[in-house]
């Protein structure tokens, strides 16, 4: 007999080669219709897989996230068997669960293709989820799954093969398909009840450009349809949504293949829009006791070498810049961490001068590959809200959760009301690729989970996350779609010092290390700015949007007046414009309506004469006639409830 403990933490007996599924079983039978896998000492199983030792044993289903992965992964064998019946011969590379659904990588060989296909691929996996097909795995030497590859003439799957050792291959089977793979799986093909294929991408065979171009397909599945109607209901309002469709509406930013993949230009209103956000941080680091910088948008090589982000970004960012003196070599600056370690470096410091807390907006620069640019959040070239924070060791503390507070009053500032913090700590499997020593790191963790607990914040921890010069909290901000990003950062580093030697003198008139804390609330301006346009779907907050009303003459008659009341509303701070067009009233607010402006100010024959404004709001309509004063009141009101919460 073995013990089974549940997460509840009671324990059962069970026989030994009991199956999670049996465990399932064995607590209700309306449990075991719903687990598709099962969490072993920590590992994802099959349910089918027998325990043979004494275990927690975590029972999955569709709610958790590994039940899902477990579930979609499972998907894309279905999607893989119905292109085999479809297309004899192809081969396929690898296929894994993604964050919302799944992709299998394909070659086609000399077979046409297209998204005009996706719902011919469809059609065959529903017919193939009916016949209920097990999921089956078997461990088999590499020399028997060598030759099963060689026979199908699949040299993907072999490549993989090679890679891994005797003793640890293992394929799984359902209906006429065998794949090369770790699993887990679901039982059976008959709990995928809805399935979609989303679309079709290029991918590099193991991301490398120069080897074979596969074609990827995306798709995602349910265990019922209502859940994947719902799915497809929320894709299109993400559609809506998408930051690069209402960036060029709304005339936020542009991109040019002549200035370059990855590096956006910024039009009049969605600079408007960064420079209102610089202008919120740096009020709010001001008071919290920072000190502006500026740095430059390159450094020599040595300067990258010392801090260590040649290593890490040299080989995979732009090449360096050769100059017309021989040898000498400048980098456009993947980080700007180095040139801050540089600034305290350049006076002696004392224990009375820490903290030091100096910020600045810094661009930097890394060649993300084409295939990963997207929009805004995903560039070559993007500005940071950086700031470093120089203390002694026992500051480190009270300045991290400082720190966290003001992160916090960013978000609540533009409405961002549901995020987790992630403690990301390192590998401790893999210590190779981070920088300092056991002991370094030990406190760095610890005065991250302290500062979490201190503030209340709610926690994951992820394992392998963290920086390669320290540990770090990211913050997941949940958007008004449920989507998940990551935004703000904050991270203890007792790294960089080092390397660059940085010292002040501590009260006993000794050379002391400072800690640095790296932090960027926004992230980067371009992702944050983003991210916002999707969750509010381009309705900004009132103090941030770039024209907060839109004066609306009915004709020309009404144009000076109009003016006057444009004229007057400026010179309070409130910004706006007049249509000035020979369009109709009603065509007139439909546009602005589309451009997403807050407020409209109707002006006609009685508005003239009583010195008033009939007011709009948009998406709400008729608020009824004001003075131009009281207007200006109530945004007024408006923007300062929005902005209330003081550090």
């Amino acid at each position: 007999m073995i013990n089974i403990t549940l997460p509840d933490d009671s324990v059962r007996e069970y026989p030994e080669g009991i199956t999670s599924y049996e465990i399932a079983r064995s607590i209700s039978e309306g449990l075991a219709r719903n687990v598709v896998a099962a969490e072993v000492n920590g590992k994802v199983w099959d349910l089918s897989r027998p325990v043979m030792e004494n275990a927690a044993v975590k029972l999955l289903t569709w709610k958790d996230d590994a039940g899902k992965a477990t579930f979609w992964h499972s998907t894309a064998h279905l999607m893989a068997e119905a292109l085999e019946a479809l297309y004899p011969g192809v081969k396929f590379g690898i296929g894994p669960a993604i964050e919302n659904g799944f992709y299998y990588d394909v070659d086609f060989g000399e077979q046409p293709f297209s998204s005009d296909d996706l719902p011919l691929i469809e059609a065959r996996m529903k017919e193939l989820a009916k016949t209920r097909s097990p999921y089956e795995r078997r461990e088999v030497s590499k020399a028997e799954a060598v030759d099963y590859f060689s026979r199908k003439g699949d040299e993907y799957k072999l490549e993989l093969i090679d890679g891994l050792k005797d003793g640890t291959i293992t394929f799984y089977t359902q209906g006429n398909f065998t794949d090369l793979c770790r699993g887990p799986h679901i039982p059976e093909t008959g709990l995928i009840k809805a399935v979609k294929l989303t679309s079709v991408a290029g991918a590099y065979w193991r991301g490398d450009e120069s080897r074979n171009q596969l074609t990827r397909i995306y798709g995602i599945s349910f265990p019922k349809q209502s859940e994947l109607d719902e799915y497809l209901h929320f894709l299109e309002e993400a559609k809506k949504r998408d930051h690069r469709k209402l960036g060029k509406e709304l005339e936020l930013f542009t991109f040019s293949e002549k200035v370059g993949a990855g590096l956006p230009l910024w039009l009049p209103r969605g600079a408007g829009i960064r420079e209102r956000l610089e202008q919120f941080l740096r009020k709010a680091q001001q008071k919290a006791g920072y000190q502006g910088v500026i740095t430059p948008h390159i450094g020599r090589k040595e300067l990258y070498v010392t801090s260590g982000h040649y290593e890490k970004y040299g080989k995979d960012s732009f090449q360096p810049i050769h100059t017309p003196h021989e040898g000498e070599e400048f980098l456009l600056k993947p980080m700007n961490c180095p040139h801050h370690c540089e600034i305290y470096a350049s006076k002696p410091r004392s224990y009375r001068d820490l903290p030091l807390r100096i910020a600045e907006f810094g661009t930097v620069y890394r060649y993300e590959q084409s295939g990963e640019l997207n929009g805004l959040v995903r560039v070559r070239g993007f500005t940071q809200d950086d700031a470093h924070l120089f203390c002694r060791p026992e500051q480190v503390q009270e300045e991290f959760e400082q720190v966290i507070d003001l992160v916090m009053h960013v978000f609540n500032s533009l409405g961002f009301t549901k995020y987790t913090a992630q403690v990301s700590l390192r590998d401790p499997e893999d210590k190779k690729k981070y920088l300092g020593s056991d002991e370094l790191w030990e406190k760095a963790e610890t005065a991250i989970i302290e500062a979490c607990k201190n503030k209340g914040l709610e926690t994951v921890t992820e394992t392998g996350e963290a920086a390669f010069y320290g540990p770090k909290l990211d913050f997941m901000v949940k958007d008004a779609l449920g989507r998940k990003w990551q935004l703000g950062t904050i991270q203890v580093d007792y790294n960089l010092p080092e390397r660059f030697g940085l010292e002040y003198i501590g009260a006993d008139n000794q050379k002391h290390r400072p800690v640095m804390i790296h932090r960027a609330p926004f992230g980067s301006m371009e992702r944050f700015i983003g991210v916002l346009t999707e969750h509010c779907a381009g309705n900004f907050p009132l103090w941030l949007t770039p024209d907060q009303f839109i004066v609306l003459p009915i004709s020309e008659k009404y144009t000076s007046y109009a003016e006057k009341v444009l004229e007057s509303l400026n010179f309070s701070d409130i910004r706006g414009l007049i249509d000035h067009r020979d369009e109709k009233i009603g065509r007139k607010i439909r546009d602005a309506e589309l451009k997403k402006i807050p407020y409209m100010l109707i002006i006609g024959e009685k508005e003239q004469e009583n010195g008033t404004v009939s007011v709009r709001k948009h998406g709400q309509g008729d608020m009824g006639s004001m003075q131009p004063p009281a207007f200006t009141e109530m945004i007024r009101s408006e923007i300062d409830g929005m902005l209330q919460r003081k550090l």
